[in-house]
Protein backbone atom coordinates (compact mmCIF):
# COMPACT_ATOMS: atom_id res chain seq x y z
CA UNK A 1 0.00 0.00 0.00
CA UNK A 2 1.35 3.28 -1.32
CA UNK A 3 2.24 5.80 1.60
CA UNK A 4 0.13 8.95 2.38
CA UNK A 5 1.13 11.80 1.88
CA UNK A 6 0.58 14.14 4.67
CA UNK A 7 0.35 18.27 4.35
CA UNK A 8 -0.11 20.80 6.33
CA UNK A 9 -2.80 23.53 4.91
CA UNK A 10 -5.73 25.46 6.04
CA UNK A 11 -8.78 24.29 5.91
CA UNK A 12 -9.98 26.32 3.25
CA UNK A 13 -6.85 25.44 1.22
CA UNK A 14 -7.24 21.66 1.65
CA UNK A 15 -10.66 22.06 0.77
CA UNK A 16 -10.00 23.39 -2.37
CA UNK A 17 -7.14 21.01 -3.38
CA UNK A 18 -10.11 17.65 -2.38
CA UNK A 19 -12.27 19.72 -4.95
CA UNK A 20 -9.49 19.17 -7.88
CA UNK A 21 -8.80 15.57 -6.32
CA UNK A 22 -12.26 14.61 -6.00
CA UNK A 23 -13.55 15.17 -10.11
CA UNK A 24 -14.91 18.62 -9.40
CA UNK A 25 -16.89 19.87 -12.90
CA UNK A 26 -16.67 23.39 -11.77
CA UNK A 27 -16.00 26.31 -9.20
CA UNK A 28 -18.27 29.77 -9.18
CA UNK A 29 -17.29 31.82 -6.74
CA UNK A 30 -16.62 35.75 -5.32
CA UNK A 31 -14.06 35.85 -2.46
CA UNK A 32 -15.35 37.18 1.11
CA UNK A 33 -13.28 36.70 4.09
CA UNK A 34 -12.53 34.38 6.08
CA UNK A 35 -13.69 31.90 2.66
CA UNK A 36 -10.86 33.53 0.08
CA UNK A 37 -8.72 31.46 0.36
CA UNK A 38 -10.92 28.72 -1.28
CA UNK A 39 -10.84 30.40 -4.23
CA UNK A 40 -7.53 32.03 -4.34
CA UNK A 41 -6.22 27.96 -3.75
CA UNK A 42 -7.88 26.91 -7.28
CA UNK A 43 -6.40 30.23 -8.90
CA UNK A 44 -2.74 29.08 -7.76
CA UNK A 45 -3.43 25.44 -8.90
CA UNK A 46 -4.97 26.14 -12.43
CA UNK A 47 -6.78 23.00 -12.14
CA UNK A 48 -8.11 23.79 -15.61
CA UNK A 49 -4.83 23.01 -16.90
CA UNK A 50 -4.73 19.22 -14.88
CA UNK A 51 -7.97 18.32 -14.44
CA UNK A 52 -10.20 20.13 -16.53
CA UNK A 53 -12.31 21.53 -14.13
CA UNK A 54 -13.80 25.24 -14.48
CA UNK A 55 -12.97 27.86 -12.04
CA UNK A 56 -14.64 31.24 -12.32
CA UNK A 57 -15.27 34.43 -10.40
CA UNK A 58 -18.23 35.38 -10.96
CA UNK A 59 -19.61 38.96 -10.29
CA UNK A 60 -21.21 38.30 -7.41
CA UNK A 61 -22.90 35.73 -4.99
CA UNK A 62 -25.65 35.88 -7.05
CA UNK A 63 -24.16 35.18 -10.32
CA UNK A 64 -22.42 32.20 -8.07
CA UNK A 65 -25.27 29.92 -7.75
CA UNK A 66 -27.02 30.35 -10.67
CA UNK A 67 -23.79 29.27 -12.13
CA UNK A 68 -24.39 26.53 -9.77
CA UNK A 69 -27.92 26.00 -10.80
CA UNK A 70 -26.95 25.14 -14.22
CA UNK A 71 -24.30 23.12 -13.95
CA UNK A 72 -25.70 21.21 -11.92
CA UNK A 73 -28.96 21.05 -14.12
CA UNK A 74 -26.39 19.31 -16.80
CA UNK A 75 -25.46 16.89 -14.23
CA UNK A 76 -22.02 18.25 -13.40
CA UNK A 77 -20.18 17.98 -10.35
CA UNK A 78 -20.02 21.94 -8.94
CA UNK A 79 -19.91 23.98 -6.28
CA UNK A 80 -19.55 27.76 -4.78
CA UNK A 81 -17.95 28.75 -1.21
CA UNK A 82 -18.86 32.33 0.42
CA UNK A 83 -19.50 33.40 3.74
CA UNK A 84 -22.58 34.17 5.87
CA UNK A 85 -24.27 37.32 4.26
CA UNK A 86 -22.49 35.87 0.47
CA UNK A 87 -24.60 33.03 1.67
CA UNK A 88 -27.49 35.25 2.29
CA UNK A 89 -27.44 36.09 -1.28
CA UNK A 90 -27.43 32.83 -2.42
CA UNK A 91 -30.94 31.72 -0.93
CA UNK A 92 -32.93 32.07 -3.95
CA UNK A 93 -30.71 30.27 -6.27
CA UNK A 94 -30.71 27.55 -3.50
CA UNK A 95 -34.39 27.15 -2.97
CA UNK A 96 -34.46 27.03 -6.79
CA UNK A 97 -32.21 23.76 -7.02
CA UNK A 98 -34.04 22.48 -4.05
CA UNK A 99 -37.26 22.88 -5.98
CA UNK A 100 -35.88 21.59 -9.57
CA UNK A 101 -34.14 18.90 -7.22
CA UNK A 102 -30.29 19.91 -9.08
CA UNK A 103 -27.15 18.40 -7.10
CA UNK A 104 -24.33 21.03 -6.19
CA UNK A 105 -22.56 22.00 -3.10
CA UNK A 106 -21.99 25.57 -1.14
CA UNK A 107 -19.12 25.95 1.23
CA UNK A 108 -20.13 28.88 4.01
CA UNK A 109 -17.26 29.39 6.31
CA UNK A 110 -19.43 31.64 9.14
CA UNK A 111 -18.43 34.68 10.20
CA UNK A 112 -20.20 36.72 12.80
CA UNK A 113 -23.27 38.83 11.96
CA UNK A 114 -25.78 40.10 11.59
CA UNK A 115 -25.73 42.06 8.28
CA UNK A 116 -21.88 42.22 7.06
CA UNK A 117 -21.07 41.83 10.65
CA UNK A 118 -17.91 41.07 11.63
CA UNK A 119 -15.42 38.77 9.83
CA UNK A 120 -14.61 37.14 12.54
CA UNK A 121 -15.31 33.44 13.25
CA UNK A 122 -19.39 32.62 14.07
CA UNK A 123 -21.85 29.75 14.44
CA UNK A 124 -24.92 32.17 13.91
CA UNK A 125 -25.98 30.43 10.11
CA UNK A 126 -27.62 27.53 12.07
CA UNK A 127 -30.83 28.76 10.88
CA UNK A 128 -29.77 29.86 7.77
CA UNK A 129 -28.07 26.15 6.94
CA UNK A 130 -30.98 24.11 8.41
CA UNK A 131 -34.47 25.90 8.13
CA UNK A 132 -33.57 26.19 4.23
CA UNK A 133 -33.12 30.02 4.24
CA UNK A 134 -34.68 30.32 1.20
CA UNK A 135 -38.55 30.21 0.46
CA UNK A 136 -40.81 26.93 0.20
CA UNK A 137 -40.34 23.81 2.28
CA UNK A 138 -36.97 22.23 1.45
CA UNK A 139 -33.88 21.52 3.25
CA UNK A 140 -30.64 20.84 2.26
CA UNK A 141 -28.11 18.10 3.51
CA UNK A 142 -26.06 20.13 5.63
CA UNK A 143 -22.41 18.74 7.25
CA UNK A 144 -20.16 20.49 9.46
CA UNK A 145 -16.77 19.81 9.78
CA UNK A 146 -14.48 20.14 12.55
CA UNK A 147 -11.00 19.45 11.28
CA UNK A 148 -9.14 20.32 8.17
CA UNK A 149 -9.06 16.54 7.89
CA UNK A 150 -13.15 17.26 7.70
CA UNK A 151 -12.96 20.25 5.56
CA UNK A 152 -11.25 17.61 2.76
CA UNK A 153 -13.16 14.54 3.60
CA UNK A 154 -16.62 16.41 3.09
CA UNK A 155 -16.61 17.18 -0.54
CA UNK A 156 -16.44 13.87 -2.24
CA UNK A 157 -19.08 12.83 0.87
CA UNK A 158 -21.36 15.84 0.12
CA UNK A 159 -21.20 15.11 -3.85
CA UNK A 160 -21.82 11.77 -3.13
CA UNK A 161 -25.05 12.45 -0.85
CA UNK A 162 -26.16 15.37 -3.43
CA UNK A 163 -26.18 13.43 -6.54
CA UNK A 164 -28.16 10.22 -4.63
CA UNK A 165 -31.16 12.51 -3.35
CA UNK A 166 -30.41 14.97 -6.27
CA UNK A 167 -30.40 17.72 -3.61
CA UNK A 168 -28.33 20.96 -2.82
CA UNK A 169 -25.48 20.10 0.39
CA UNK A 170 -23.72 22.31 2.02
CA UNK A 171 -20.37 22.11 4.15
CA UNK A 172 -21.00 24.57 6.91
CA UNK A 173 -17.97 25.39 8.01
CA UNK A 174 -16.62 28.75 9.96
CA UNK A 175 -13.54 31.21 10.44
CA UNK A 176 -11.10 28.97 12.97
CA UNK A 177 -11.78 25.49 10.63
CA UNK A 178 -11.54 27.40 7.48
CA UNK A 179 -8.82 29.42 8.76
CA UNK A 180 -6.47 27.06 11.22
CA UNK A 181 -3.68 24.60 9.98
CA UNK A 182 -3.44 20.97 10.36
CA UNK A 183 -2.15 18.21 9.06
CA UNK A 184 -4.10 16.55 6.58
CA UNK A 185 -4.17 13.48 4.07
CA UNK A 186 -5.75 14.52 0.75
CA UNK A 187 -7.98 12.44 -0.81
CA UNK A 188 -7.02 10.05 -3.91
CA UNK A 189 -6.96 11.33 -7.43
CA UNK A 190 -10.46 10.97 -8.85
CA UNK A 191 -11.19 11.56 -12.63
CA UNK A 192 -13.70 13.78 -13.80
CA UNK A 193 -16.78 11.61 -15.52
CA UNK A 194 -16.86 11.34 -18.62
CA UNK A 195 -20.51 12.99 -21.00
CA UNK A 196 -21.20 9.31 -21.34
CA UNK A 197 -20.82 8.27 -17.37
CA UNK A 198 -22.60 11.74 -17.12
CA UNK A 199 -25.76 10.79 -18.87
CA UNK A 200 -25.86 6.99 -17.98
CA UNK A 201 -25.43 8.45 -14.25
CA UNK A 202 -27.80 11.31 -14.65
CA UNK A 203 -30.71 10.87 -16.86
CA UNK A 204 -32.59 13.61 -15.57
CA UNK A 205 -29.73 16.62 -16.59
CA UNK A 206 -30.36 18.08 -19.16
CA UNK A 207 -27.16 18.12 -21.34
CA UNK A 208 -27.81 19.99 -24.49
CA UNK A 209 -26.82 17.12 -26.29
CA UNK A 210 -24.99 17.67 -30.28
CA UNK A 211 -27.31 16.27 -32.55
CA UNK A 212 -30.14 15.65 -30.63
CA UNK A 213 -33.26 17.80 -29.20
CA UNK A 214 -33.14 17.57 -25.69
CA UNK A 215 -36.41 17.68 -24.28
CA UNK A 216 -35.26 17.82 -20.40
CA UNK A 217 -36.32 21.01 -18.48
CA UNK A 218 -34.71 21.76 -15.33
CA UNK A 219 -37.29 24.20 -13.51
CA UNK A 220 -39.06 24.91 -9.78
CA UNK A 221 -42.09 26.27 -11.49
CA UNK A 222 -45.32 24.69 -11.90
CA UNK A 223 -48.40 27.00 -12.31
CA UNK A 224 -50.87 24.55 -11.24
CA UNK A 225 -51.28 23.89 -7.29
CA UNK A 226 -52.54 20.43 -7.57
CA UNK A 227 -48.81 19.49 -9.31
CA UNK A 228 -47.39 22.00 -7.45
CA UNK A 229 -48.75 20.11 -4.43
CA UNK A 230 -47.53 16.15 -6.01
CA UNK A 231 -44.05 17.84 -6.51
CA UNK A 232 -43.70 18.86 -2.59
CA UNK A 233 -44.80 15.61 -1.33
CA UNK A 234 -42.58 13.78 -3.48
CA UNK A 235 -40.10 15.92 -2.10
CA UNK A 236 -40.78 15.74 1.42
CA UNK A 237 -40.98 11.74 0.96
CA UNK A 238 -37.13 12.43 0.29
CA UNK A 239 -36.57 14.17 3.44
CA UNK A 240 -37.85 11.10 5.01
CA UNK A 241 -35.47 9.15 3.33
CA UNK A 242 -32.64 11.16 3.93
CA UNK A 243 -33.67 11.51 7.53
CA UNK A 244 -33.63 7.43 8.18
CA UNK A 245 -30.57 6.79 6.40
CA UNK A 246 -27.95 10.09 6.24
CA UNK A 247 -27.80 11.24 10.12
CA UNK A 248 -24.20 11.43 11.30
CA UNK A 249 -22.84 11.66 14.48
CA UNK A 250 -19.92 11.45 17.21
CA UNK A 251 -20.04 10.77 20.89
CA UNK A 252 -17.17 10.93 23.18
CA UNK A 253 -16.67 10.25 26.87
CA UNK A 254 -20.41 8.86 27.60
CA UNK A 255 -19.67 5.10 29.02
CA UNK A 256 -19.97 7.35 31.92
CA UNK A 257 -21.34 10.79 31.73
CA UNK A 258 -23.57 12.64 34.05
CA UNK A 259 -23.82 15.70 31.95
CA UNK A 260 -23.48 16.15 27.96
CA UNK A 261 -21.89 19.00 25.41
CA UNK A 262 -23.59 19.23 22.49
CA UNK A 263 -21.75 21.11 19.94
CA UNK A 264 -20.60 20.79 16.50
CA UNK A 265 -17.43 22.45 14.41
CA UNK A 266 -15.19 24.29 16.16
CA UNK A 267 -17.17 24.64 19.17
CA UNK A 268 -16.71 20.80 19.30
CA UNK A 269 -13.08 21.19 19.45
CA UNK A 270 -13.32 23.41 22.34
CA UNK A 271 -15.67 21.28 24.50
CA UNK A 272 -13.19 18.73 24.10
CA UNK A 273 -10.70 20.62 25.83
CA UNK A 274 -14.32 21.58 28.14
CA UNK A 275 -14.88 17.76 28.82
CA UNK A 276 -10.99 17.33 29.99
CA UNK A 277 -10.92 20.24 32.52
CA UNK A 278 -14.44 19.16 33.91
CA UNK A 279 -13.16 15.56 34.37
CA UNK A 280 -10.42 17.00 36.34
CA UNK A 281 -12.25 18.44 38.57
CA UNK A 282 -14.84 15.51 39.21
CA UNK A 283 -17.80 16.33 36.46
CA UNK A 284 -18.70 13.85 34.67
CA UNK A 285 -19.28 15.20 31.13
CA UNK A 286 -19.16 13.41 27.19
CA UNK A 287 -19.53 15.09 23.99
CA UNK A 288 -21.99 14.46 21.25
CA UNK A 289 -21.01 16.03 17.85
CA UNK A 290 -23.73 16.10 15.27
CA UNK A 291 -22.12 16.20 11.76
CA UNK A 292 -25.09 16.09 10.01
CA UNK A 293 -26.83 19.35 11.31
CA UNK A 294 -29.93 18.18 9.12
CA UNK A 295 -30.54 15.70 9.16
CA UNK A 296 -30.31 16.75 12.93
CA UNK A 297 -29.65 13.22 15.23
CA UNK A 298 -32.47 14.11 17.36
CA UNK A 299 -33.11 10.05 17.65
CA UNK A 300 -29.53 9.77 18.57
CA UNK A 301 -29.48 12.68 20.81
CA UNK A 302 -32.62 11.75 22.88
CA UNK A 303 -31.09 8.16 23.41
CA UNK A 304 -28.08 9.85 24.61
CA UNK A 305 -29.82 11.60 27.02
CA UNK A 306 -31.29 9.20 28.69
CA UNK A 307 -30.02 9.33 32.75
CA UNK A 308 -28.45 12.43 32.15
CA UNK A 309 -28.25 15.34 34.64
CA UNK A 310 -28.18 18.12 32.03
CA UNK A 311 -27.06 19.07 28.58
CA UNK A 312 -25.00 22.34 28.05
CA UNK A 313 -25.40 23.24 24.02
CA UNK A 314 -22.43 25.27 23.35
CA UNK A 315 -22.31 27.34 19.75
CA UNK A 316 -20.71 30.31 18.60
CA UNK A 317 -24.42 32.10 18.43
CA UNK A 318 -27.03 33.24 20.92
CA UNK A 319 -28.79 29.90 20.87
CA UNK A 320 -29.65 28.13 17.76
CA UNK A 321 -29.00 24.72 17.80
CA UNK A 322 -30.36 24.09 21.57
CA UNK A 323 -34.03 24.17 19.76
CA UNK A 324 -33.27 21.17 18.20
CA UNK A 325 -31.77 19.87 21.12
CA UNK A 326 -34.28 20.57 23.15
CA UNK A 327 -37.31 19.21 20.53
CA UNK A 328 -34.92 16.25 20.18
CA UNK A 329 -35.16 15.69 24.14
CA UNK A 330 -38.79 16.70 24.62
CA UNK A 331 -38.10 18.42 27.90
CA UNK A 332 -36.42 14.38 29.94
CA UNK A 333 -33.54 16.76 30.98
CA UNK A 334 -32.57 20.10 31.60
CA UNK A 335 -30.99 21.99 28.74
CA UNK A 336 -28.85 25.39 29.13
CA UNK A 337 -27.05 27.54 26.46
CA UNK A 338 -23.80 28.52 26.41
CA UNK A 339 -22.25 30.91 23.66
CA UNK A 340 -20.52 33.82 22.59
CA UNK A 341 -21.64 36.58 20.04
CA UNK A 342 -19.86 39.23 17.48
CA UNK A 343 -17.04 37.07 16.62
CA UNK A 344 -15.08 36.22 19.95
CA UNK A 345 -14.63 32.55 20.46
CA UNK A 346 -15.53 31.03 23.59
CA UNK A 347 -12.38 29.66 25.98
CA UNK A 348 -12.83 26.12 27.52
CA UNK A 349 -12.60 27.29 30.98
CA UNK A 350 -15.46 29.69 30.32
CA UNK A 351 -17.77 26.35 29.34
CA UNK A 352 -16.52 24.68 32.66
CA UNK A 353 -18.14 27.64 34.68
CA UNK A 354 -21.37 27.67 32.90
CA UNK A 355 -21.39 23.47 33.48
CA UNK A 356 -20.99 24.64 37.14
CA UNK A 357 -23.49 27.47 37.03
CA UNK A 358 -26.29 25.66 35.32
CA UNK A 359 -26.28 22.54 36.94
CA UNK A 360 -25.50 23.16 40.58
Amino acid sequence: MAEQEVKLMKGNEALAHAAIRCGVDGYFGYPITPQTEIIETLAEEKPWETTGMVVVQAESEVASINMVYGGGGCGKKVMTSSSSPGVALMQEGISYMAGAEVPGLIVDVQRGGPGLGTIQPSQSDYFQATRGGGNGDYYVIVLAPNSVQEMADFVDLSFTLSFKYRIPAMILSDGVIGQMMEKVVLPPMKPRRTEEEIIKECPWASTGRVGMRDPLVITSLELKPEIMEVRNLRLQEKYRQIKANEVRYETKFMEDAEYMIVAFGSAARIAEKTIELARAEGIKVGLFRPITLWPFPEKEIKEAAKNLKGILVAEINAGMMIEDVRLAVDGAVKCAHYGRLGGIVPEPEEMVKALKEEFK
